[in-house]
């Protein structure tokens, strides 16, 4: 399995976005053979991210408090906007994955009818919460929640761009 030097960015918090001072950090071209959706939930299971679904994106503003996020692009293409209105539209397609850190806003602007993505989490936040609003009790949250102990695309020791 390899992907491409990974692309990393902050997001500057917003009025209803907290984001995080830690980067999302996208791989592109994340190879994976066989059938895309059971291999990234393979991929993610072997590397300690649980809780897998398969879906899409939501198209509103969200963010999770609780949680730090990966989505591995499994079929077609989306335009997703990260960060909320002080963030940026990415576009992503079949084999690249996003490790969104928790209280990164989020939401779909456009997809092919095909788009399918799967989701999962580090252990014990896989029951993830849905926050549309900041608030002082998600921001307090977000900064108790600890970084993950591995990768979810290469394993090793946590995620390279937030050590």
């Amino acid at each position: 399995m390899t992907a491409e030097q990974p692309e990393t960015f902050v997001l500057p918090p917003d009025e209803l976005m907290p984001n995080s001072p830690l980067p999302v950090v996208i791989y592109r071209n994340v190879e994976v053979a066989g059938e895309p959706a059971r291999d990234f939930e393979t991929l993610f299971e072997a590397n300690g991210w649980r809780g897998s679904w398969r879906n899409g994106v939501y198209d509103f503003d969200h963010y999770h408090s609780n949680a730090h996020e990966v989505l591995g692009v499994a079929r077609g293409s989306a335009t997703l906007q990260l960060g909320g209105d002080a963030g940026q539209p990415v576009e992503v397609a079949a084999g690249d994955v996003l490790v969104l850190p928790a209280g990164t806003g989020h939401r779909r602007i456009a997809a092919s009818t095909d788009f399918t993505v799967i989701g999962a989490y580090p252990p014990g936040q896989e029951h993830y919460d849905i926050c549309r609003t900041r608030s002082a009790e998600a921001d307090l949250r977000i900064s108790k929640l600890g970084r993950p102990r591995t990768d979810p695309v290469y394993g090793g020791d946590g995620v390279p761009a937030w050590r």
